[in-house]
């Protein structure tokens, strides 16, 4: 039987951006999102579980989510993948770091340019791109449908239906790795370089909230929600909430 989805998250920096290691073992194909530092820890989990990284995605270029790109590109030979309207902002590393009073990290060349509807594979399992803009003009997340992947990496374990006998398999709700556009309980802040209260607000309201309720949210900081929680609590989706 196929195995499930890894799915490793781990946080790094002294901002703790939350890395996600996505994971295929039956094919030992991986993606790594947003290695912001601390990339020994990183290729850890990689060793951990046999893994080859396929691609490494940025949700967004700033300094803590894109700090440790060009070292894991030199260790793995991985491709990086961006969209193209942070790719000045990603350039601007220096500057970032002198506003936060840190050493710039060294930067690298980015190999591939994420748009819109863009898919990304690695295995068996797949992730739709969804420009969120908002946070900085070129953020993206990243949405893992049910149907992604194959066998029982989209399975529940199974239901026993008594009534019929048999057990049921009850498909997983998706995976939305949503960076620094939507967190649980607030949104990404939007007064650093290129952000938007509108856009913020336009991207969450458009397209995330489009998704199913059940959709697990992995923001790039903080706990795990899912798309329903977002929408009943969140202060910042309700219809009473007016941008200045």
């Amino acid at each position: 039987m196929p195995s499930e989805l890894i799915h490793e998250i781990i946080p790094v920096g002294w901002l703790q951006c939350n890395c996600s290691i996505l994971g295929d073992a039956e094919t030992g194909e991986a993606i790594v999102l947003d290695p912001g530092d601390e990339i020994d820890r990183i290729q850890e989990i990689l060793t951990r579980h046999k893994l080859k990284v396929r691609a490494i995605v940025s949700t967004h270029a700033h300094i803590d989510h894109v700090g440790g790109l060009a070292t894991l590109h030199d260790a793995t030979g991985a491709p990086i993948l961006m969209h193209a309207a942070d790719l000045d902002l990603y350039r601007a590393m220096e500057m970032q770091a002198q506003w936060l009073g840190v050493a710039a990290p060294p930067i690298a060349n980015v190999d591939d340019l994420l748009k819109e509807g863009a898919v990304v594979r690695w295995g068996r399992f797949e992730a739709r791109v969804l420009h969120t803009p908002g946070h900085t003009p070129g953020s993206i997340s990243f949405y893992l449908p049910v149907e992604a992947g194959a066998g029982s990496a989209n399975q529940n374990p199974a239901k026993h239906d008594a009534a019929a006998g048999q057990n049921i398999i009850l498909p997983r709700p998706g995976r939305l790795l949503a960076g620094d556009t939507l967190f649980a309980g607030s949104i990404g802040r939007t007064d650093l370089w290129g952000g938007s209260l509108q856009a913020i607000l336009t991207s969450i309201r458009g397209k995330l909230l489009t998704l199913p309720d059940d959709t697990r949210v992995f923001p790039g900081h903080g706990p795990a929600t899912t798309i329903g929680h977002e929408r009943e609590s969140n202060p910042f989706l309700q219809p009473n909430f007016r941008s200045p």
